[in-house]
């Protein structure tokens, strides 16, 4: 049966949108059809990244487009990895958790003998040499802590991390119980005070000068 050339190109055009439709099917969400939407930045860079601009412009500056024009990548290399921006701060909160978790843990894993310079190498670490940014992160995650349940479930799990193993400590160096929790707390709002007042590169000298002596006493046995 001859078919004329009007029918030919009513089909030839009905077939064109089928295919046309199929494609359109299976194809990514709009976030992922750009080139650089692939995962040029892997999950643990922009969690590291966001940890690094927390302290500078606290969870307000945590913005995808900012965070991605900052990185010099697409928001489609973010949606790679998270769903939305929610998503990446519960994920940089549980990240932030558990490495300060996994750190103090780490602390308190000695043999006995070791506890007292454990103890010293410890305030070292936070007070003698603090890491300022980190210094910083801390700061802005509990301050975050103040409008979000989330997070202030986190900084509470950290803290009391810290005061377990703090007090592990002291019982291991010879402490008993009870002395042992209230150095373990005067250890962490003697370093959580000074957090508060440096902001600068290094401790104030006229500060610096009584750290030796209440790292004595911190350390002191009162039985």
């Amino acid at each position: 049966m001859a078919i004329d050339c009007q029918s030919a190109r009513n089909v030839c055009h009905a077939t064109s949108l089928v295919f046309l439709s199929l494609q359109h099917m299976n194809q990514p969400p709009e976030h992922d059809q750009h080139p650089a939407s692939r995962p040029s930045l892997d999950r643990e860079a922009w969690i590291e990244f966001a940890l690094q601009v927390l302290p500078e412009e606290g969870v307000e500056g945590l913005r995808i487009e900012v965070l991605a024009r900052r990185l010099h990548v697409t928001k489609g290399s973010f949606y790679w990895h998270f769903k939305d921006r929610q998503a990446l701060l519960n994920v940089l909160i549980t990240h932030w958790r558990d490495a300060r978790v996994r750190e103090v843990e780490m602390q308190a894993s000695i043999p006995a003998d070791q506890a007292n310079t454990q103890i010293r190498n410890v305030l070292d670490q936070y007070v003698t040499h603090p890491n300022q940014t980190r210094m910083r992160t801390e700061l802005a995650i509990r301050e975050w802590a103040r409008r979000d349940a989330f997070v202030a479930t986190a900084v509470e799990a950290v803290d009391q991390a810290r005061l377990a193993n703090a007090t592990n400590l002291f019982k291991l160096a010879g402490y008993p119980e009870n002395t042992a929790q209230a150095h373990a707390l005067l250890l962490f709002t003697h370093i959580f005070g000074l957090s508060m007042m440096m902001f600068e590169d290094s401790i104030s000298s006229r500060v610096a000068q009584h750290c030796t002596t209440i790292a004595e006493l911190i350390v002191s046995r009162r039985d």
